[in-house]
């Protein structure tokens, strides 16, 4: 079974996966329908609710359409592209690239996970032939790294403040942007890496072809949270969503319109200096909290176009779900002060908006879960609603499935466990909704102008 799985072509893989993505939706829509239309029940909402509750019940129903452009992007970039590509294929010579610098930002406090995963990373470049690169990190704290030439640690001073207040790693970038300590070119590239982001080769061999390219200023490729040693498998499972959404929207916003549309993360992105120093970190405090996003938002107003890089890198998910609880809080609050800053024009955050309220009345539209059985509506009067509600339920039940499919190796664990983590991560799908339901409530209410940092080792 492993064996002929594996040697099926890419094409082949691809036909597969979206045939079971369009079988999924097909099933979900046919059956939420059968079940709604079948059913005897007529009901005068207006008359047995009451016209406040009735108009609260259409309100809670339509929320879903805030989210309904993210889904049709994740959607077309499932299936519109190929995601199977075992190999980036080099598309000149690794000797001859343009200067590239890595760069890692950190706060100082996992200083052996640091020094192995440049050593690590160093020699992945090397193994592929890379040679006119350099790792710089910028930390808060000394690390004493081994002096070797490829290595730079750029110490961030107490005393440093940027001109409009930066705070967390949108300083720290920002700092590593003064002319006084940059050492590069404009025409150098940088690519950012967090401190526990190991490359792939396929991944430098993606960056290649990218700067070699030469056509946008900005990229970024996906990164997967199950390789090597996982520690939690529940915060793995759960963060196997994020895959699938640099498969489906990332890259399709990239591919098909080379705009952040729905922003950036963090990590894995290539930048040419100059564009970057033109842009810069340097947005206030509220452009520290979900400073990738920002910087995306700020870098699409000036005109800066992106594209998408392949080849996958690697990151750990959340240790325990108290970080996973506070990694995703702290996005919503730097979201939140994204979508309503003033320095920001609304066309180029507009979809961003809509995600980040779809995001933020999810306490709202789960609800519908427990209004739907006691408070029941007409079905023949929202049916394209229905269908709706069903396309995305398939999609995103899908999305976990196919997370866990580009996340793990079938060869390396073996058919059994490979089963047994695609129906896991459908069981965790409610821990997961409750989990975003309780960052929601809990980034509401609280400061948004913290930097919560998870548990690296």
């Amino acid at each position: 079974m492993l064996k002929r799985l594996s040697h099926l072509s890419s094409n082949s893989k691809h036909l597969i996966h979206c045939s079971v993505l369009h079988c999924m939706v097909i099933y979900y829509v046919y059956s939420f329908l059968y079940v709604k239309l079948d059913s005897d029940e007529e009901i005068d909402p207006w008359t047995e609710y009451g016209v406040t509750w009735t108009y609260m019940l259409y309100l809670f129903r339509v929320l879903i359409f805030l989210v309904v452009p993210q889904c049709l992007f994740n959607f077309f970039g499932l299936t519109c592209y190929n995601a199977f590509v075992n190999t980036v294929e080099l598309k000149g010579s690794a000797n001859t690239t343009p200067f590239i610098c890595f760069r890692v930002v950190t706060r100082g406090d996992f200083p052996d996970l640091v020094k192995r995963n440049i050593q690590r990373n160093i020699k992945t470049c090397l193994d592929i032939g890379l040679e006119n690169f350099t790792f710089e990190v910028a930390t808060d704290q000394h690390l004493q790294l081994p002096i070797q030439p490829r290595v730079r640690e750029i110490l961030i001073p107490t005393t440093y403040s940027t001109k409009t207040g930066a705070l967390f790693k949108a300083r720290a970038l920002q700092y590593c942007l003064e002319d006084d300590v940059n050492q590069l070119s404009v025409d150098d590239w940088i690519v950012h890496l967090d401190e526990e982001t190991l490359v792939t080769e396929n991944s430098v061999r993606g960056i290649i072809n990218f700067v070699i390219k030469n056509k946008h200023e900005f990229g970024q490729g996906v990164i997967t949270y199950a390789n090597d040693e996982i520690r939690n498998w529940l915060t793995t499972l759960a963060d196997s969503f994020r895959v699938s959404e640099d498969y489906g929207k990332i890259r399709f916003q990239f591919l098909m319109f080379h705009r952040p549309i729905f922003g950036i993360k963090g990590s894995y992105v290539v930048s040419r200096y100059k564009a970057e120093k033109d842009v810069s970190f340097d947005h206030g405090a509220d452009g520290s909290v979900a400073e990738d996003c920002y910087f995306s938002l700020i870098a699409y107003k000036k005109g800066y176009t992106f594209d998408f890089i392949e080849g996958e890198m690697h990151e750990k998910s959340p240790f325990n779900i108290g970080d996973f609880i506070q990694q995703r809080k702290r996005w919503i609050q730097g979201i939140w002060l994204v979508v309503h800053s003033s320095k920001i024009p609304l066309k180029n955050k507009f979809f961003v908006t809509m995600s980040f309220y779809g995001w933020l009345t999810l306490p709202l539209s789960t609800s519908n879960l427990l209004w739907t059985v006691f408070f029941p509506l007409p079905a023949d009067q929202y049916i394209f609603l229905n269908i709706v509600v069903a396309f995305m339920a398939a999609l995103n039940t899908y999305m976990y499935i196919f997370g866990v499919i580009k996340s793990f190796s079938l060869r390396k664990i073996g058919f059994f466990k490979f089963m047994l983590c695609l129906v896991c991560s459908i069981v965790t799908i409610p821990f997961n909704v409750v989990i975003e339901n309780i960052a929601v409530i809990w980034g509401i209410i609280s400061n948004k102008h913290k930097f919560y940092v998870v548990q690296k080792v």
